[in-house]
């Protein structure tokens, strides 16, 4: 029964292998693919498609990560661009930048010197905005992009690793489907043949039975191969649709997927980057736009005016121009010359009014006061007057108030002093004390000029110009290159009075900041002394004598500094001598002037202006270089003509020289100034030395400085005039 039922199930085999023969046969025959095979085409279309895929995606993204770096070179060369403009900014500006000597300072008064230094700063400032540019592009864009970068290319690889190893994987499977279906294929083979063998041995009858009962085992072997091959076969395949499934449904869509986040992620942060570099920029337009709004108001603060009028105060000499040359009679200056004994003092009657004496022109005695106003102002700038009306001069000498001015010949009053020969020993009582060698070379060239022969006009007049032409240099230059003497006697009194205080309240406070650390060491030691393991005592002593010593040296400076104070408020004028000296005015002009060498060397000269001159002052030495004189000692009481004929050059209350009517009203909240009423009339004590003011005085009490541009001037006769400032 066993062998029936083993060889039913052989035919029953037997007769499907040949069905799925005669159809692969009638297959070939009609050249039709099988189901299978159509299967297995399409697989391999897919394969190709998928290693296509692969390969474009590859290519585009590599393209993707070469561009990111294209825009991250691009990002830092304009970054590179920006530091050297923001650098070849900074030189520039500090190439420009005004220097620390006195040229430069001289020109930070000018206001298109000052527009351009606050162009340089703002353009300085502008050059800062860039390096910030550079410095957020560097920050914001390369850093982040180059960090993106590393990850982009670190996920890209991963991401196509992954994508090959599923395509190797599914190919693998693929090949042991194919090995599985070639084992199935040969064993079908075997065991037909197998049957075929049998088949033939049991038909022949020369075959012994035991030959066809080992064909037939052999035929039963490898059918048994050929099923178990078919099921391997058939379990792989399942296997291998459900691997293929997975992975064109499932594990490619998901590595595209992550392929296609990292690509939107790519172009979403190279917008985000290209974003930011225009938003670099926009954050430094405000200060850039304030940069340029600063440079636009340092040129709107230009004032050409203001440049011009500070051009005139720098340069102007303030001395008068020369007179006209008027005709020189040799015949009467011989006649003068006739005499050496005594001047000749008919034509000083006739050309001058009588009890004045302050319009004769000493041309080598030089005021002081008047010298340095020409330098440096007592006072802050006077201010404009008001808009509503113009100007009004600072004098009008024509004035129908005034009365007219004579004009008496540079050369007759030159001659006076210097035509006769006893005359040139008072040359050497110009200056009491001792002279500069360049003094004395001028005075000896005068005396080789004017020793035996007439004086001229010309030479005279250019002689006294050279004259003042070198002291306001001198002092120009001083003041420039800041060597004053220590008691400040180049300035005027009334600036060296604010210069002593300023000085002496500067003394005080370091005095103050002294005894405030003795103070504070004092009490230290007083700690030390009740808490011993605080500290040494002793160890505080030598740092309290250094303090010591300094407070006793400050004290002295102090002390110093108030002598010469009290000695310019002594000699500052007060009221009480106004009437004394107008009296002696009158008497000395009521004297009549001798000649004698004695005389004129001990006399003390009045000034070229009409004010008066301090006798010990060096002043009436022409120097280049003055050396401060913080205490000179009092000189001898010169001998007069008249009792009080030495009052007249104390420095006491200054002599009215005119008077003048308030223009616009004036507040006067400044130091040494005085208020102001339109139409208030007051008198003039001291005339405008180029610095803006006039000194007046107000019912002999009062005494203060007001703006020349506030006040109409009327000076008397014996005065100036009105000054033109070359």
């Amino acid at each position: 029964m066993t062998m029936l039922r083993r060889k039913s199930e052989f035919f029953v085999f037997l007769d499907s292998v040949r069905s799925v023969t005669s159809e692969k046969d009638e297959q070939k025959e009609e050249r039709q693919l099988s189901p299978y095979e159509e299967y297995l085409q399409v697989l391999l279309q897919m394969k190709m498609t998928i290693a296509d895929q692969f390969d474009n995606l590859e290519k585009h993204t590599q393209w993707g990560i070469e561009f990111v770096e294209k825009y991250t070179k691009f990002v830092k060369e304009r970054s590179e661009i920006e530091i050297n403009y923001a650098k070849q900014i900074r030189n520039l500006s500090k190439k420009y930048q005004p220097k620390k000597n006195s040229r430069e300072d001289e020109e930070s008064k000018y206001t298109v010197c000052r527009a351009f230094v606050t162009t340089l700063n703002e353009l300085n400032d502008y050059a800062g905005q860039h390096e910030l540019i550079s410095e957020n592009l560097t920050s914001q864009i390369i850093t982040e992009l180059t960090r993106f970068l590393q990850e982009l290319k670190t996920e890209r690889k991963t991401h196509f690793h992954d994508g090959r190893k599923a395509q190797q994987h599914i190919e693998s499977s693929w090949k042991q489907l194919e090995s599985c279906k070639r084992k199935f294929e040969r064993d079908c083979k075997e065991a037909d043949r197998a049957q075929q063998y049998f088949e033939k041995m049991d038909a022949d009858i020369n075959v012994t039975k035991a030959d066809v009962e080992k064909a037939r085992q052999q035929a039963q072997v490898r059918h048994q191969m050929a099923s178990d091959s078919k099921g391997d076969y058939s379990a792989y395949l399942q296997k291998f649709n459900q691997e293929q499934n997975e992975h064109y449904y499932t594990v490619i869509p998901s590595i595209f997927q992550k392929l296609q986040d990292m690509e939107e992620r790519r172009i979403e942060r190279v917008g985000v980057c290209m974003k930011t570099f225009a938003d670099v920029d926009r954050q430094v337009l405000p200060i850039v736009g304030k940069c340029l709004d600063g440079m636009t108001k340092g040129a709107e603060s230009i004032d050409p005016k203001t440049d011009s009028q500070q051009v005139v105060e720098s340069y102007k000499s303030g001395f008068e121009p020369p007179g006209d040359v008027e005709f020189e009679d040799y015949g009467q200056a011989m006649k003068r010359t006739a005499s050496e004994t005594s001047l000749s003092n008919t034509r000083e009657a006739k050309e001058r009014p009588a009890g004045k004496s302050k319009g004769k022109l000493w041309p080598f005695i030089k005021n002081k006061n008047k010298l340095m106003s020409l330098l440096t102002s007592p006072h802050q700038p006077p201010p404009a007057p008001p808009a509503s009306s113009p100007p009004s001069p600072s004098a009008v000498p024509n004035d129908p108030q005034s009365p007219k001015q004579h004009k008496e010949p540079l050369s007759h009053r030159l001659n006076d002093f210097m035509t006769s020969k006893p005359k040139m020993h008072c040359l050497r009582s110009l200056r009491r004390g001792q002279q500069s060698p360049r003094s004395l070379i001028c005075h000896k060239e005068l005396m080789k000029r004017t020793l035996g022969r007439p004086t001229y006009a010309f030479e005279a007049r250019q002689y006294v110009l050279s004259l003042k032409l070198i002291t306001l240099n001198s002092q120009v230059r001083n003041l420039i290159e800041g060597s004053g003497p220590e008691d400040f006697s180049h300035l005027p009194p009334e600036q060296r009075r604010k210069k002593l205080q300023g000085k002496i309240d500067e003394l005080n406070k370091d005095i103050q900041k002294e005894m405030d650390q003795r103070d504070a060491l004092t009490k230290m030691k007083d700690v030390y002394v009740k808490n011993p393991q605080m500290g040494d005592p002793a160890s505080v002593d030598p740092r309290l004598t250094e303090i010591g010593q300094n407070i006793e040296k400050l004290q002295f400076e102090v002390q110093k500094f108030e002598g010469w104070l009290a000695e310019v408020e002594e000699r500052m004028p007060s009221k009480s001598d106004s009437h004394r000296r107008s009296g002696i005015y009158e008497t000395q002009n009521s004297t009549t002037v001798s000649n004698n060498c004695a005389q004129d060397r001990e006399r003390p000269l009045s000034s070229p202006d009409g004010s008066y001159t301090e006798e010990q002052n060096s002043e009436t030495q022409v120097k280049v270089n003055p050396a401060p004189n913080p205490a000179p000692a009092p000189a001898p009481a010169p001998h007069s003509i008249t009792p009080d004929f030495d009052d007249e050059f104390d420095d006491d209350t200054l002599p009215t020289i005119g008077t003048c009517k308030a223009l616009y009203p004036f507040e006067g909240q400044n130091e040494g100034t005085i208020s102001l009423v339109e139409g208030e009339l007051l008198y003039v004590i001291e005339e405008d030395k180029g610095d803006g003011w006039t000194r007046v005085r107000r019912n002999e009490e009062e005494e203060g400085y007001v703006p020349t541009s506030y006040v109409e001037v009327f000076l008397e006769t014996n005065a100036k005039g009105a000054m033109t400032y070359i």
